[in-house]
């Protein structure tokens, strides 16, 4: 009880001047608690439900197309079990992305990332985590620049090298680096992220952190704040464990459903 008495206060002294601010609150790959993930019905839904951005996943094909895809194979969403690397657009598009959500969805198809950014209104953010190495930077920036959203998109990815060569290719647009919670001695995350992280993040010229939910600590938050990094979390579905968060001082959720964190801290 002492040990939760004392976690409590130091909340409170760090949160201070951020105690109710409203979140930026960032739709995991699209309205995806709803909606199949990563399809331009997830996306859709989450600008209709009001999310201020919305996080998508990029892979890159054998024959050189960006796609909005979160695992290296199609097998979990869309039932054939090979790597993207190693599919073509054609046969990438052939395949029914939706039917593993609900009967609603099938014929739902992986989109390009060309497509996401088609979707993505004014004054609305799409936040693109790079899962392939950074041979897809070339693509990426060609993508993003010709979409005319530039301003829009935020890069993200937990390779350190990816995100510099990313940032490198197109100077200006925000970079956030990402960071899981470590594990424990049976593998389990949960354990407190390291606050030097936000050092580095600063000397490598990111903008800011997008981390864990489970590993954010009163030091990383002060530590970000220190080195001027938003702190934003992935990916958290519980209103209260939200609030928590950002009386802490994050200042971006990431989540599964915006409508629910939406009806949280509102529009």
């Amino acid at each position: 009880m002492r040990m939760l008495i004392l976690f409590l206060t130091a909340v409170v002294a760090l949160s201070g001047c951020v105690k109710g601010r409203r979140p930026e609150i960032i739709a995991h790959r699209g309205a995806s608690a709803v909606a199949p993930e990563n399809t331009i019905a997830a996306y859709r839904l989450a600008w209709e439900m009001g999310a201020d951005g919305a996080e998508t996943d990029v892979h890159l094909t054998k024959d050189g197309k960006v796609v909005a895809l979160h695992d290296k194979t199609t097998k979990r969403t869309a039932g054939l079990d090979r790597a993207i690397k190693d599919l073509t657009w054609d046969e990438v598009r052939a395949l029914d992305a939706g039917s593993w959500k609900s009967p609603k969805y099938a014929g739902e198809k992986i989109p390009s990332l060309a497509e996401v950014l088609e979707t993505l209104p004014p004054g609305k953010k799409l936040y693109l985590e790079i899962k392939s190495t950074k041979e897809i930077v070339p693509f990426l920036k060609t993508i993003v620049e010709e979409s005319g959203k530039r301003k829009q998109v935020v890069l993200i990815a937990f390779d350190k090298k990816t995100l510099l060569a990313a940032k490198a290719a197109l100077p200006g647009v925000h970079t956030k680096w990402l960071i899981d919670s470590p594990r424990d001695a049976k593998g389990k995350r949960g354990l407190a992220i390291d606050p030097a992280f936000a050092a580095q993040a600063k000397a490598a010229g990111f903008d800011g952190l997008n981390v864990s939910h489970l590993g954010v600590t009163p030091e990383l938050v002060k530590a970000a704040n220190d080195a001027g990094q938003e702190l934003h979390v992935w990916t958290v579905d519980n209103p209260q464990r939200a609030r928590l968060l950002v009386e802490m001082g994050v200042v971006g959720i990431t989540t599964n459903a915006p409508d629910v964190m939406l009806k949280e801290f509102g529009r």
